[in-house]
């Protein structure tokens, strides 16, 4: 099996690194591939680099051997779209499932992404719920997680895509947006960060000016 997360890891935190590692333990894999999206034209700069965003990640997931970096959207030029890499992905690995890690946040507006029915052809979601997020879908994306939703990791692994899964475990109420209002407030170590991450931070000045 092959487990991608996609964020735009700005900055990568405690809440990131525990959803991958529960995916990797549920999962018995070999790796598990943070993927950095592009930031999206609509946002406001943040103020910090891809180059940054790729070190912070780089440091974060160093202590993990089962954790590795996919930075084709980063450098993949025009739009960067999930579909697009899910699609690359399934040709380079035409017979091993997919599982495709996302956060219930992101589940729960999957049907305002480019194509995601498609998308969910393509890989079976694996979704991880944080503290006080509740699964809220309707309409179309209700219709898939009443069919697609599974409770048993093999139905996965002996399909190649088309399942829902949510995974449990231990929960970080961490979220990267207001990490950075924290740390425009003060550079000091942040609890939600890795230590490696927080160092960076703090040595690079990050996030300190408004965008």
């Amino acid at each position: 099996m092959i487990a991608i997360f996609g964020g735009t890891f700005d900055p990568v935190h405690l809440g990131h690194l525990n959803m991958a590692q529960q995916c990797v333990k549920t999962f018995n894999l070999n790796t598990l591939y943070f993927m950095p999206c592009a930031l999206p034209a609509h946002k406001a700069a943040p103020g910090i680099s891809t180059q940054h965003r790729i070190n912070m990640l780089n440091a974060a997931i160093e202590p993990y051997p089962y954790f590795d970096l996919d930075l084709r959207e980063l450098n993949r030029a025009g739009p960067s779209y999930s579909l697009l890499s899910l699609q690359e992905l399934r040709k380079e690995h035409p017979a091993t499932p997919i599982l495709f890690l996302i956060g219930m946040d992101s589940f729960n507006n999957l049907d305002k992404w480019f194509e995601w029915q498609t998308i969910t052809q393509l890989c079976h979601i694996v979704v991880y719920q944080r503290p006080a997020q509740d699964c809220s879908v309707n309409g179309e994306l209700k219709s898939y997680l009443q069919h697609a939703k599974v409770d048993e990791v093999t139905a996965l692994e002996q399909t190649l895509a088309g399942k829902l899964y949510f995974l449990s475990g231990e929960t970080h109420n961490a979220a990267s947006s207001i990490i950075r209002e924290q740390l425009k407030k003060s550079n000091k170590k942040n609890e939600l960060l890795p230590d490696a991450v927080s160092h960076y931070i703090q040595m690079h000045q990050l996030y300190q000016i408004d965008a």
